[in-house]
């Protein structure tokens, strides 16, 4: 069998992991951003200086690496990590508390008064940016990892059915861009004045991903790249799916109010999923229009990739929902707090619903896109989005009794919070007043935030150039970790250099 092949078959026909083994790994990380904050606040300290270099490794060791032996070499005592990370980080904290230097003399009940009162500056809500920045970092991890054997099968993409760890990646791209498009923050008020021209913005907008989708199709098919063709068909590829989604929402938003773009969603995936039931539609996605998986025409070719579009459709629309709820303009921990809860019960009312409609449809399929699969992303979504900011507000907590301030991408606390308008002591030796921005500019997720594009671009072209020169599906344990933390290293590196040097490469 040529080498090819062996690369194919090695990602194919798997059925994925359970949904508890999706939600630990993004628990994972979520445990990870507050190590590091701590490590910031404790080891590096409020106004120290230092140089590029340490934060630099402290970020990709606790932000990065920890994620790739994640899924590589601890994934089969993953809960165990979490458990372990998960108490060392709450004995930390109350460590911290009972050593606090602010508020000493106040009893629980009080601090935690003083901590929700306490304002945070509206201009960066950071677990937003995390969001984006890990989708991207898992993503990045995975491309390459998937081809290696230490990474385990049941976290690659499933054929048909199944929630492998990659399932989520494409949706939770889909989602992220959502989140924070023009709808979502609410910057297309006037558009009913010049609806054409905004749709003509909208569709100018995306062909640099249309560049790409191009770039990748032609590459592939001139070095007889190794590809999975059930997963978007012959010629489709993600950077295809990304741009017509954001065309094909556009004009749905100019059409429909955007706070109601929850019903938008709600009534793709379900009128999808009921075309699925009652036509051939979904024997024509998976077997092909002859029954044989045959590829002729490009309907035909290129079938789960046109019509995963609609799936996707609905997952971007619950995205702009989400993003709508979540700019609103809030200030007091209190009402960050409410929107945790909100994301909670979300979560938990679409994980129901997931059960509901696998019980009474079909399982979550990628390949097809279907409502279960809507209803899984979207839901892990939310609770990716509800632990970041968890991990951001205990962040917040700690600098309220520390006194420290000074951790990169997370919330700044401002001057008018009302626990120090009471101690005027507080406020004038306050530690908010100032933000070391060195320490601040020396930051992995900053540099990854700025540069997204092209991190994920560097990504798919550094995964190239491995398997084209290594064996990939051969390799032992230490070679593979070696390759993937070095290959992250690189993707990582250079987007750090470039935004230390506070350079943003955009084409558009």
């Amino acid at each position: 069998m040529a080498q090819k092949e062996v690369k194919e078959a090695f990602i194919s026909n798997l059925s994925g992991t359970t949904l508890a083994e999706n939600l630990l790994g993004l628990i994972l990380s979520a445990l990870c951003v507050t190590c590091r904050g701590l490590i910031l606040m404790y080891f590096v300290g409020p106004s120290g200086v230092s140089s590029w270099k340490r934060l630099l490794l402290i970020d990709f060791i606790m932000l990065v690496a920890s994620l790739v032996l994640s899924c590589t070499v601890l994934s089969d005592v993953l809960h165990w990590v979490v458990l372990v990370l998960a108490a060392v980080l709450v004995l930390s904290v109350v460590q911290i508390y009972n050593q606090r230097k602010q508020y000493s003399h106040q009893n629980l009940k009080e601090v935690i008064g003083s901590f929700y009162e306490t304002s945070l500056d509206m201009n960066y809500i950071p677990f937003v940016t995390l969001f984006r920045v890990f989708v991207n970092i898992k993503t990045g991890i995975s491309i390459l990892a998937v081809d290696f054997p230490i990474f385990p099968r049941r976290y690659a993409k499933a054929e048909t059915y199944g929630t492998g760890i990659m399932d989520f990646g494409v949706a939770a791209f889909v989602f992220a861009n959502a989140l924070v498009s023009p709808e979502a923050r609410q910057r297309t008020k006037n558009i009913s004045l010049s609806k054409f021209s905004f749709v003509i913005k909208q569709i100018i907008a995306v062909w640099p991903l249309v560049f790409l989708g191009f770039a990748r199709l032609i590459s592939i098919k001139a070095v007889d790249y190794h590809e999975h063709i059930s997963e978007y068909g012959l010629h489709w590829n993600f950077f295809f799916t990304l741009a017509i989604v954001r065309i094909l929402s556009s004009f749905l938003l100019i059409l429909c109010p955007v706070r109601s773009s929850w019903i938008l969603s709600a009534s793709i995936a379900i009128g999808y999923q009921l075309l699925l039931e009652t036509t051939n539609l979904k024997q024509f996605i998976l077997h092909g229009s002859d029954g044989k998986d045959t590829r002729i025409g490009f309907i035909n070719a290129n079938r789960e990739g046109l019509f995963s579009l609609l799936g996707y459709l609905a997952v971007y629309m619950a995205g702009v929902q989400t993003g709508v709820y979540i700019m609103k303009k809030r200030t007091l921990v209190v009402d960050w707090i409410k929107v945790q809860g909100f994301l909670l019960m979300s979560f938990l009312i679409l994980w129901l619903l997931l059960h509901v409609c696998e019980a009474l449809t079909e399982h979550v399929s990628r390949r097809m896109a279907n409502l279960s699969f809507v209803l899984w992303t979207v839901g892990q979504s939310l609770f990716f989005l509800m632990i970041y900011m968890l991990a951001d507000l205990v962040l917040v907590f700690v600098k309220v009794i520390s006194g420290i301030s000074n951790v990169p991408s997370s919330w700044n606390i401002l001057l008018g919070s009302s626990q120090h308008e009471k101690d005027k002591t507080l406020l004038k030796n306050s530690p908010f007043k100032k933000v070391d921005k060195t320490t601040v500019h020396f930051c992995l997720i900053e540099a990854v935030s700025r540069n997204q594009l092209l991190f994920f671009l560097q990504s798919n072209i550094l995964t190239g150039l491995v398997n084209l020169i290594i064996d990939t599906v051969h390799s032992n344990s230490f070679v593979s970790l070696f390759v993937i933390l070095l290959y992250m290293f690189c993707n990582c590196f250079i987007v750090y250099i470039l935004h230390i040097n506070d350079i943003t490469l955009k084409f558009w």
